[in-house]
């Protein structure tokens, strides 16, 4: 009686297992993606969430560099050349991420909601700490492109964002969200 009972089990494990490798590729990649959604706290390695957040950082930085070079060779007052610089630092985090995931074979559409869900929270942390810190560093908003002050304060500015984004990167991929939608389409 008792050899009957492990041949039926045996028996249903290796049907089971003969359904898994049908079917493996399938379940193994959407288990692998549920299992990456709900990660526990801190579930993330920290250098996953440096580069999410230098991903984001090259982004920040090209639109908020272009956004201050234009706003000050112009000759604009402070408020139009930081929400310029704002709004290129979302303009461009966003176009890097909608670029790679475009190129995994997502429509525009979908890949823009991607991009929106990736990168959102990270550029408005990275822009409040970035532009916070401009503000309130001594005549760095009124310094020119050729004032040394205007480089150093926006170079120590993204630095000091970049350091206090990476746990925030850290604790949205550690619960599937941020960065970690963007791996799903990585291939």
């Amino acid at each position: 009686m008792e050899h009957e009972a492990h041949a039926h089990h045996d028996q249903q494990r290796d049907q089971h297992h003969g359904h898994e490798q049908h079917h493996g590729h399938d379940q193994q990649h959407d288990h692998g993606r549920h299992e990456h959604q709900h990660q526990p706290t801190g579930g993330a390695s920290w250098q996953t969430a440096v580069q999410a957040t230098l991903h984001c950082l090259t982004g920040c930085a090209i639109g908020e560099v272009l956004g201050m070079v234009i706003g000050t060779a112009f000759g604009w007052g402070n408020l139009p050349t930081t929400i310029l610089a704002i709004v290129l630092a979302f303009f461009f985090g966003y176009s890097l991420t909608l670029r790679g995931v475009l190129k995994a074979g997502l429509g525009f559409r979908a890949a823009f909601r991607v991009a929106l869900a990736a990168d959102t929270l990270s550029i408005a942390v990275m822009e409040l700490i970035d532009n916070g810190v401009i503000v309130l560093w001594p005549d760095a908003m009124d310094a020119d492109l050729a004032d040394a002050l205007f480089w150093v304060s926006l170079a120590l500015s993204l630095v000091i964002a970049f350091v206090v984004t990476v746990p925030v990167n850290k604790w949205m991929i550690g619960r599937g969200k941020g960065h970690a939608v963007v791996h799903q389409y990585h291939h």
